[in-house]
């Protein structure tokens, strides 16, 4: 059944909404009718975050993670250690391993992971900037800390052959987390364990 709006406006917004990751036409029109019991100011406000969010938020051009900064809070904490890179798939997964409070080094952030089904390829990840900072001569141990998936062990092990000139030890974090299971998804406890836990990568 069609749903009928009351307000070509109304109908906008919903479907507006609608297009955002786990939001259908329901959920969508009970945020906006939300949206209009709050004072203007509130909407403003709202709205005012969001475009502000888009034009000016950065990605650190040290591990590509969010940033209001040319480089992050992270890459820029001297109390960081600097000689381990912990290398994941995106921003949520910086956020879930930083939430274990079990990892004080830097980090890499690929960007997605090898997946030839849905076209992306090495060349589409943050993989040559991930060499080059290994090939500085600073890091000492490379944690692939990616989802153990089919395509993270894919990615796994390209960048293991990638990084197998230079002289880094390469780990991978330990399968306390289930086969398939992605890594913002497990929780606190086991992901950092596993990081802690973690086995040298021998591209097996």
């Amino acid at each position: 059944m069609i749903q009928q709006y009351p307000s070509q406006l109304l109908e906008k917004a919903v479907a507006e909404f609608s297009r955002l990751p786990g939001i259908g036409r329901k959920t969508a029109l009970r945020l906006v009718l939300h949206l209009l019991r709050q004072e203007n100011d509130d909407v403003d406000a709202f709205a005012q975050a969001i475009t502000t969010m888009k034009h000016e938020v950065k990605h650190c051009r040290v591990c590509h993670n969010i940033s209001d900064t040319d480089v992050c809070p992270i890459c820029s904490d001297v109390r960081r250690d600097a000689s381990t890179i912990c290398v994941v798939e995106n921003i949520q997964d910086v956020m879930a391993v930083e939430n274990t409070q079990q990892f004080h080094g830097l980090y890499h952030v690929l960007g997605g992971i090898i997946s030839p089904m849905d076209g992306i390829g090495p060349s589409d990840l943050e993989i040559d900037s991930l060499v080059s900072r290994v090939a500085e001569g600073n890091i000492k141990e490379v944690i692939l800390a990616l989802s153990s998936t089919m395509e993270g062990d894919t990615t796994n092990f390209f960048i293991f052959r990638k990084l197998a000139p230079y002289d880094v030890k390469v780990s991978i974090i330990a399968r306390g987390i289930s086969v398939g299971d992605e890594l913002e998804y497990t929780d606190e406890v086991t992901l950092g364990r596993s990081i802690l836990n973690r086995t040298l990568f021998d591209g097996k």
